[in-house]
């Protein structure tokens, strides 16, 4: 598996630079102290710079005259590599003088020359280079250690998610393309999940882990709303049987799941029809697993497994008198030529449907309170492809591209209340295939837009 050099070599060398910075400035030396004053300067000559500096009294406590000082400070370059990396400043030498100097250039030079050449000053530059090598040594190799570590810990995590998801690649090519993507996503997922208190869901590596969110989109997703069908549809329905329901009749929490009334999770990308399957519990007390490829296959206008609008799927199962079981027409997960011959007998019919009242979270709990209801959802987002569990309250728009099935409501033990929803991605997505998203919040829409577009089959 390829690792990235340039990053470890950046990190680390980043990493090298501020230690020594941090011990060049913990070995800096004040010129003098504090009760000396600045009075003049001259310019540096030979990486050295002259400094005239006069005591604050005009009389020491003997009752002698001042004496001038020149402080002659030289700056030792620290180089890696032609790379500037900081400078050493080192107090050279003193002289005192009755009056300053006018032209101390010559001193200067004096100075520079018994600078690069005495023994003493040779050694002590010496022993700060051996320490600050031997720092900055330590430091890289021990980041360059931690970071090859966690390379070659998050490569040994894609080589396990490959084997738990059965995902092969073409090429090594491929493979560490993707594994560029795994690493980003699983990185991603765990920053979100160490985000402080507040946060009430986790994400958690899937079957999803090597796509990217745009690949997910447009490989998971695929609800056409009404903007793209509408001109399909050639039935509206207008009316809401549950219209004149009290809200104060309805239970505190639903679970359809507990009645019988909802099949196995299927990983069935964005094709479903669990509202007909629960009505049809609900209406014949039999649960029957209801074919999702005779829709893929036989729906002209829902634009099969690419998605498409509730309601022509409703109407078309009207149209050609139902449903036949799954097991008589198997689910392929793409779009094939309609076998007529498979589609009988039918399973389950329907004989119409009815639409959710529009951006309204009570009308839709009444609605659910009586049997499983299919619902729009943005289910394209980051948050909602690596949801594992808790209430779901990720970041999320109101642009409608999946459908899921509205199965129950509740309320945590925290007192949040929430939606449950049967999704068609597996059972390693969210909650064994179910999420809890948070419910009655203040966007009229719904979380995600789980209001917007919701209807269920009559029977």
């Amino acid at each position: 598996m390829a690792v990235e050099l340039d990053e470890i070599k950046a990190y680390a060398t980043r990493f090298m630079e501020f230690s020594i910075l941090f011990i060049l400035r913990a070995l800096n030396v004040r010129a003098d102290g504090d009760a000396l004053r600045r009075i003049g300067s001259f310019p540096s000559v030979n990486g050295c710079s002259p400094r005239w500096l006069v005591p604050n009294t005009g009389h020491n406590s003997y009752g002698c005259r001042p004496m001038y000082k020149m402080i002659i400070t030289c700056k030792l370059k620290i180089l890696c590599h032609n790379h500037f990396i900081g400078t050493l400043p080192v107090v050279s030498h003193f002289f005192h003088y009755k009056t300053p100097l006018r032209n101390p250039f010559g001193v200067i030079k004096l100075v520079s020359k018994s600078f690069n050449f005495s023994k003493t000053m040779a050694l002590e530059h010496i022993k700060i280079f051996l320490i600050v090598s031997l720092v900055s040594s330590f430091c890289f190799s021990t980041t360059l250690s931690r970071l090859l570590d966690d390379e070659l810990i998050m490569q040994k995590k894609h080589d396990e998610w490959m084997a738990e998801h059965g995902r092969t690649y073409a090429d090594m090519n491929e493979k560490n393309s993707r594994y560029v993507v795994f690493k980003r996503n699983v990185e991603r997922i765990e920053r979100l999940n160490n985000v402080p208190a507040g946060r009430t869901f986790k994400l958690a590596v899937n079957q999803f882990a090597d796509l990217t969110n745009d690949e997910f989109r447009s490989m998971y997703t695929g609800y056409k709303g009404d903007s793209v069908l509408s001109s399909q549809s050639q039935t509206k329905s207008t009316s809401f049987r549950y219209q004149n329901v009290s809200s104060g009749a309805l239970p505190i929490a639903v679970d359809w799941r507990k009645k019988g009334a909802v099949t196995p999770i299927k990983n069935q990308g964005s094709c479903a029809v669990a509202a007909i399957e629960g009505a049809t519990q609900i209406k014949k007390g039999k649960l029957i697993s209801l074919s999702e490829q005779q829709l893929v296959d036989c729906d002209t206008n829902d634009f099969g497994c690419s998605g498409g609008l509730m309601d022509t799927a409703f109407e078309h199962i009207m149209a050609t008198g139902g449903l036949t079981t799954e097991s008589n027409y198997p689910y392929k997960g793409e779009d094939a030529t309609c076998k007529i011959k498979s589609t009988k007998p039918s399973a389950a019919s329907i004989t119409g449907y009815e639409d959710v009242p529009v951006n309204d979270e009570n009308a839709l709990m009444k609605a659910v309170a009586h049997q499983p209801v299919s619902v729009g959802i943005e289910g394209g987002g980051f948050d909602f492809q690596f949801y594992s569990s808790g209430v779901f309250t990720g970041e999320c728009t109101t642009y409608l591209d999946h459908a899921v099935t509205a199965v129950g409501y509740s309320q945590s033990s925290a007192g949040s209340k929430y939606w449950i929803i049967k999704n068609s991605w597996g059972t390693k997505w969210g909650e064994g295939g179910y999420m809890r998203i948070k419910k009655d919040i203040k966007d009229k829409e719904g979380l995600c837009g789980l209001a917007m577009k919701a209807s269920y089959p009559t029977i």
